[in-house]
């Protein structure tokens, strides 16, 4: 099967499951864009403690909504930075969308991801380059690769404004 450009450049762009540095600033920018509320409610900007600096991460991430409930997923599997800092600071967590809300994200069980994995590639193109599966693939093609991408549930914190 032949890759299309998009799918070529998306890679080239996270080489090695990480982004490079034009994939830095873009996601600097789509941060800032969520995070003055610009962009559809489902782009957040996720800030979270960095585990070795302790400085706050910012950076852009499209939310799966299932039956009301939110849901952020890592399209670049386990090892990304992102999921390391969110389990080093216990789940503790703040999204913005024109609004800081204090979060905690759970993360859920591989059993249970397929249907927020498959919910999440419709809403996210950039990420179909990362997962291995069609994005109108049936629920069984993304229960086979749940595992290797974690997915959080997005629980508000009790006073969830700061």
């Amino acid at each position: 099967m032949k890759q299309s450009l998009f799918y070529k450049v998306k890679n080239w762009l996270y080489q090695g499951g990480r982004p490079n540095w034009v994939a830095s600033i873009l996601n600097r920018f789509w941060a800032f864009l969520h995070t003055i509320g610009i962009a559809p409610n489902y782009m957040v900007t996720l800030e979270v403690q960095g585990r070795q600096s302790g400085r706050v991460i910012s950076l852009p991430l499209v939310m799966a909504v299932i039956g009301g409930e939110r849901y952020l997923v890592s399209m670049l599997g386990v090892e990304a930075g992102w999921v390391r800092n969110v389990q080093a600071a216990g789940g503790r967590a703040t999204l913005r969308h024109g609004r800081r809300e204090a979060v905690r994200l759970e993360p859920l069980p591989a059993e249970q991801r397929a249907p927020i994995l498959k919910a999440y590639l419709q809403r996210a193109p950039g990420a179909r380059p990362h997962i291995p599966v069609d994005k109108d693939a049936p629920l069984a093609a993304f229960e086979q690769v749940a595992a290797q991408f974690p997915v959080f549930r997005v629980v508000a914190e009790h006073s969830n404004t700061v």
